[in-house]
């Protein structure tokens, strides 16, 4: 049992090691002497002058079209004709991408059966939305080539698979680079140094613990006593 506890101990001092290195400082833990604070400062400085040139674009564009207006009323008074609004380009896009029947031409529309004075019209989808579904055929048609008859791209199993193996070798590879010595049980002696044992005993308790229970009698980890 001695022998044991001793082998564990041993087992967990490079972790002690491991444990007092000084993990690396994130941005906000020091953001002035941080090597990307330069590019972050830069960054913020192009988007707020990206926010302000598009903000003068909107308030330009207002003038502008507030000057055009005032033309064409001017124009269509000269002329003794009703001024009308030309649409601007929201309700052009508007127009398009929904396709809408206007409210003077709903009468054309309207189905036959009413109920408690609610109409029903005869409205047609948007085209935004047919050419979203048939975006979803063509892009389904896509995705069964690519995945299921070319195999092209590994499917989701097959892509964990990879990564597992592609884990596996590196570990080998860091295992061979730094070969862990080889303990023999029965050549472990026991010491009282109790220094050596308090700092198995923390380890233990930060990083076995979990697993492991304080007394060592197992959780999900097997039972160490």
């Amino acid at each position: 049992m001695k022998n044991k506890i001793t082998a564990f101990i041993l087992l967990l001092l490079p972790a002690v090691a491991w444990a007092q290195e000084t993990p690396a400082k994130g941005f906000w833990d020091d953001p002035i002497n941080h090597p990307m604070t330069p590019f972050y400062a830069l960054m913020a400085l192009v988007l707020l002058v990206t926010i302000l040139v598009f903000v003068v674009a909107i308030m330009l564009l207002q003038v502008l079209n507030t000057f055009v207006e005032k033309a064409a009323r001017e124009k269509a008074a000269a002329l003794g004709l009703e001024y009308k609004p030309e649409p601007s380009w929201w309700q052009k896009l508007d127009r398009k991408l929904t396709n809408a029947i206007p409210l003077e031409k709903e009468a054309t529309i309207e189905l036959d059966h009413n109920y408690d004075g609610i109409k029903e019209l005869d409205n047609h989808l948007p085209p935004w939305w047919k050419w979203l579904f048939y975006g979803t055929i063509a892009w389904s048609v896509v995705y069964l080539v690519v995945y299921h008859i070319t195999d092209s791209v590994p499917l989701q199993q097959e892509e964990y698979n990879n990564e597992v193996a592609l884990a596996d070798e590196q570990i080998r590879k860091i295992r061979a680079a730094e070969p862990v010595a080889a303990i023999d049980e029965a050549a472990l002696t026991y010491t009282a140094d109790a220094e050596l044992i308090s700092k198995g005993a923390l380890v233990f308790k930060n990083n076995c613990v979990s697993c492991h229970k304080e007394k060592g009698e197992g959780s999900i980890g097997p039972n160490l006593t």
